[in-house]
């Protein structure tokens, strides 16, 4: 999720992303019990073996499976919650024609998940969810390139508390324990979609959605920083200021800004006419990318990813998230969105098969969701092969 309205209404205008799950929101009392209930079941605190050997890898690795869940509540999706189900069984079982792909759903609405995604995805219900953005709620999974596997929490609070997560909280740790891998919880709180990692000891984030008192309270950005660079085995974090209060997510990085190898990145470029705080946002990314350097010292090479214009796109909803960065690499394949400005869809297919040859590149109409906010890489999260 993981992912912001990248053509959001005019600043002041309200919180942009997913404004329509308010209804979801948390009261004070709920949002402290659910931060108890992550802490206390998560799975325990298992020091993964060889501690600092560990690394999160680079996404376009081997994976063993695709973990998703399934939205099945309607005080959050309202009336759109039929579409959005459809556009997760549409990317479920696209990506399950290159690699497995495990759903997570609710016993009460396993049926329709099954019927829809069809049998190539795996539907299993031993695992509670909330809403669909594994991305986020899902354990990172770290190799440590001799055949060993564990995970990382990162304390899933409901992107600040904006929105109920008991169930999401936990689901990190239980991931794992069904994996049977160990698990860790990190020293701050997140979400994967805010953080990119190049799998060589480099991270790119943004500040406002990790450096942000409604996730980390009373902790520096050098404090946050050791602490991911601890759970991701990193040494390196390429920051960008972000954009605060304008979307729930607070501006994950995933939607702007993608590492395709150690020292090379990519990213989404607006039009030259768009001036939104997005716009202005992903043009200071490009040019911190451009003249930063990896942990080990190589200067980074930097692509751009035209964006459609949201003029041309099919959907008009004001948090719609219009994003071909927001992609996901699973084994053979490159999964996007596809908007409905066609000579922009066709180009950003263009540049992505350029970008990642030998694969295949799926672009998808995923409009429901994207009126979520999110796209593919916010509701997928890899687990990669030991």
């Amino acid at each position: 999720m993981n992912d912001h309205a990248a053509h959001p209404p005019a600043e002041g205008a309200g919180m942009g992303r997913r404004r329509f799950l308010a209804a979801a929101g948390l009261t004070a009392a709920a949002a402290a019990l659910a931060a108890a209930e992550g802490r206390a079941g998560a799975a325990p605190r298992t020091a993964p073996a060889a501690v600092g050997t560990f690394r999160v890898p680079i996404e376009d690795v081997r994976h063993t499976r695709t973990w998703m869940a399934w939205p099945d509540s309607s005080s959050i999706w309202g009336g759109k919650l039929s579409g959005v189900q459809s556009d997760i069984a549409l990317i479920a079982r696209t990506i399950a024609r290159y690699e497995p792909v495990y759903l997570c759903a609710n016993p009460g609405s396993a049926a329709k998940a099954r019927s829809l995604c069809g049998p190539a995805v795996t539907v299993i219900t031993t695992i509670p969810v909330d809403d669909c953005w594994m991305r986020d709620t899902g354990p990172v999974f770290r190799t440590d390139g001799a055949g060993g596997l564990d995970a990382v929490g990162l304390s899933f609070n409901g992107w600040g508390n904006k929105q109920a997560h008991a169930k999401d909280t936990l689901v990190a740790g239980r991931i794992a324990g069904h994996v049977g891998v160990p698990f860790t919880v990190a020293g701050l709180v997140g979400e994967g979609g805010a953080v990119e990692q190049d799998g060589a000891g480099t991270l790119m984030a943004t500040r406002s959605s990790l450096v942000n008192k409604n996730r980390n309270p009373g902790m520096s950005q050098s404090r946050i920083e050791a602490a991911l660079c601890t759970a991701y085995g990193a040494t390196k974090v390429i920051w960008f200021d972000g954009v605060y209060g304008q979307d729930i997510t607070d501006d994950h990085v995933d939607a702007t800004s993608r590492f395709l190898a150690p020292g090379k990145a990519l990213v989404q470029m607006p039009l030259a006419s768009d001036n939104d705080v997005y716009a202005k946002d992903a043009r200071q990314q490009f040019q911190i990318l451009s003249g930063a350097t990896t942990a080990g010292g190589t200067r980074m090479t930097v692509e751009k990813l035209q964006g459609p214009d949201y003029d041309k796109i099919r959907s008009t909803h004001p948090d719609f998230l219009a994003s071909y960065a927001n992609y996901y690499v699973c084994n053979g394949a490159v999964i996007s969105g596809q908007f409905g400005d066609t000579r922009a869809d066709a180009a950003a297919k263009a540049t992505l098969t350029r970008l990642f040859p030998g694969r295949v590149v799926e672009q998808l109409n995923i409009d429901r969701l994207g009126t979520g906010g999110g796209g593919v890489h916010c509701v997928t999260q890899q687990q990669p092969a030991a």
